[in-house]
């Protein structure tokens, strides 16, 4: 059985330039004041210190992907409640929330698209929507755009941004770390490419599944991959973490991931890649 389915001024400040409400934002990074226009123009990277700010899953297929390429697949494919799982919400009121907030039905993007004019199936998470973590549904979409790239023959690209499984389904969203591992071994074993794209944050069961699975490992700088969270480490060996722990650059020095991209050069890395392993592709048939 599946569990998802289809579907106003004071006086005295007269003078006193008034700005915009909501037009500037702190960087996470250096801290400085960045305007929204320019922050959105430099794509959603700082100009000052090169923090790389989150950005939604539509966002993320847009920069990627060629021009009215891509093709959403499974949009209406949604996770239930089978466990009738309540905490301080019930479950069925965060999903009902997260979908109202984002517009989207689950937490995952998906479908086809060229890159560069290399058809590829793509998917791309979406953080805002309850931590993009997997549930039944995200492993699904997961799992149905591998198959497609595998009937297609085409290469599968995934972006990852998430917190790990979802805890509100339980064993029933640990098993989506299972069920996508082995689409991506079919995937293997039909002799096509993988490339993970793996953005901050990327952890829990989307770490110890298929987001690490790649051909090919590209981070964003900076971004934190891992299992458990490095506070939660810490506390638990109560040793101190290396410097950047966790963090793209140090896991770069240590073997864990094949690169690290900026944002503004992705798209470019990407079509390389997809041009090689075409011309590969070629020399076998």
């Amino acid at each position: 059985m599946a569990w998802f389915k289809k579907e106003p001024g004071t006086a005295g400040k007269e003078n006193r330039v008034r700005t915009p409400e909501g037009l500037w934002i702190k960087c996470d990074g250096c801290k400085e004041i960045l305007s929204k226009p320019e922050l959105e123009q430099n794509l959603h990277v700082c100009p000052r210190c090169q923090h790389h700010f989150r950005i939604g899953a539509r966002a993320r297929v847009g920069l990627l992907a060629d021009p009215e390429s891509f093709k959403e697949c499974d949009a209406g494919l949604r996770s239930l409640d089978p466990l009738g799982f309540k905490d301080q919400k019930s479950y069925l009121e965060r999903l009902r929330a997260a979908r109202k907030s984002t517009g989207m039905e689950e937490c995952l993007l998906s479908g086809t698209a060229a890159i560069g004019g290399f058809p590829v199936s793509l998917v791309a998470m979406e953080f805002d929507f309850m931590g993009g973590s997997m549930g039944s549904a995200t492993g699904e979409k997961v799992t149905r755009a591998v198959e497609r790239a595998i009937n297609a023959r085409v290469p599968f690209i995934a972006v990852t941004c998430s917190g790990g499984a979802r805890m509100q389904e339980s064993v029933l969203a640990l098993m989506q770390m299972a069920k996508t591992s082995a689409a991506l071994g079919r995937l293997a074993g039909a002799g096509l490419p993988f490339i993970s794209v793996l953005t901050d944050p990327t952890t829990g069961g989307v770490t110890a599944s298929y987001a690490m699975l790649g051909d090919i490992l590209i981070a964003e700088p900076k971004a934190l991959i891992g299992f458990a969270g490095p506070r939660v480490i810490q506390d638990t060996i109560r040793q101190e973490l290396p410097a950047g722990f966790q963090r793209s650059e140090f896991l770069l020095e240590h073997g864990f991931v094949d690169m690290i991209v900026e944002r503004k050069n992705l798209r470019p890395v990407l079509i390389q890649l997809l041009g090689y392993f075409a011309q590969a592709d070629a020399a076998r048939h």
